[in-house]
């Protein structure tokens, strides 16, 4: 692939992982980027604000679940490869509203890798042995590990959550298009990712912002649940990676040496944020409070990247504890954006309580 004068379409570039692909790509490469999105709750075009004006960058309001808006889109773009990141990312709204989930994440996939094939299909042999569909998912397809081991690429699928079984339905629907049709597709599964413009939902900023705001730090159940943490900007360099050198039809294991029991991780904020803005009421762990744990909550997740550090040569560059801080910063820097964010679409209440 010329990264001077192709085209990728990425879907869900005003998310929180696909904004740092789009800002990635503009950044140091020369590629055309077309972010294709439906601008969900979760979207975050501020994220995207220098790309602005820049003349390598388009934006195209779809949904992937629509088929003629989609096809459209690649007719008149002409993209040489697709990163697929759209999708219902949280588990307790999946838990809350599975339907949304079956839906984006599942027929969404089906539909764009329909609109792709036929693409494809309608290229030159020249460019076609060019393209390819790069899907992305996540390490929950697995389901829960024990105490031992970590997740490789041949771990059998077992997910147990309403997000992680429409994100390994549409696994299994990206390979069928491989095996079936011929679509030239290489995928990807990341553990945890933290970092810059993440939706206040998750664990990280959501402790974050109530810890500043002196408000109760949520923890289910006893908090040792295991997560693998990556920082966004390292599983963007992986995404590329898999994008411009993987081999069709592999798939691989993203992952940041980054594994944590949750309570631990929200002590860790919690000193952070008393060493850079102490409180006048003490420190912030005592405001740690334990709820019901979530329904069906995977003990552990860790994933093996030794295949993609042998094959493509990546590896992390950002350690937990640095990258925790520089993210802390990050949202102390930029209370403007998260504030808007709870003001107008989530108060930060809890999520998924459902038994």
């Amino acid at each position: 692939m010329d990264q001077n004068t192709s085209t990728i379409l990425v879907t869900g570039g005003s998310g929180f992982i696909g904004s740092c692909v789009v800002r990635t790509l503009l950044s140091r490469t020369g590629l055309r980027v077309v972010n294709v999105d439906k601008l969900t709750y979760a979207a975050s075009p501020e994220a995207l604000a220098v790309a602005a004006g820049n003349p390598r960058y388009v934006f195209e309001k779809i949904d992937v679940c629509d088929g003629p808006a989609l096809a459209a889109a690649f007719a008149r773009h002409r993209p040489d490869a697709v990163m697929h990141l759209a999708a219902e990312s949280h588990v307790d709204r999946s838990i809350d509203a599975p339907s949304d989930f079956i839906q984006t994440n599942i027929v969404g996939t089906f539909t764009l890798l329909e609109v792709a094939a036929q693409y494809w299909r309608g290229l030159t042999s020249e460019v076609q042995a060019k393209f390819r569909f790069h899907h992305v998912s996540t390490d929950e397809v697995f389901g829960s590990l024990g105490a031992d081991g970590r997740f490789s690429e041949t771990t059998p699928y077992a997910p147990t959550s309403p997000y992680s079984a429409s994100k390994a339905a549409a696994d299994h629907l990206a390979r069928a298009w491989r095996h079936t049709f011929g679509l030239p597709v290489v995928l990807s599964n990341c553990s945890n990712n933290y970092g810059p413009f993440q939706f206040p939902e998750k664990l990280i900023p959501l402790i974050i912002i109530r810890a500043l705001e002196g408000k109760p730090l949520p923890v289910y159940g006893d908090g040792m649940q295991i997560r693998d943490w990556l920082h966004v900007e390292d599983h963007v360099d992986g995404l590329l990676a898999v994008l411009l050198r993987g081999q069709l039809g592999e798939s691989y294991n993203i992952g940041g040496y980054g594994e944590r029991p949750n309570i631990e991780v929200v002590r860790t904020l919690c000193t952070i944020l008393d060493d850079l803005v102490p409180s006048p009421d003490g420190p912030r762990q005592r405001l740690i409070t334990h709820v019901a744990d979530r329904p069906g909550h995977d003990v552990r997740y860790a994933i093996d990247p030794a295949k993609i550090t042998g094959e493509l040569g990546w590896k992390p560059a950002h350690g937990f504890e640095t990258g925790l801080k520089d993210t802390v910063r990050w949202y102390l820097d930029n209370e403007p954006w998260w504030r808007a964010i709870l003001e107008q679409r989530y108060d930060g209440g809890r999520l998924g309580a459902k038994a």
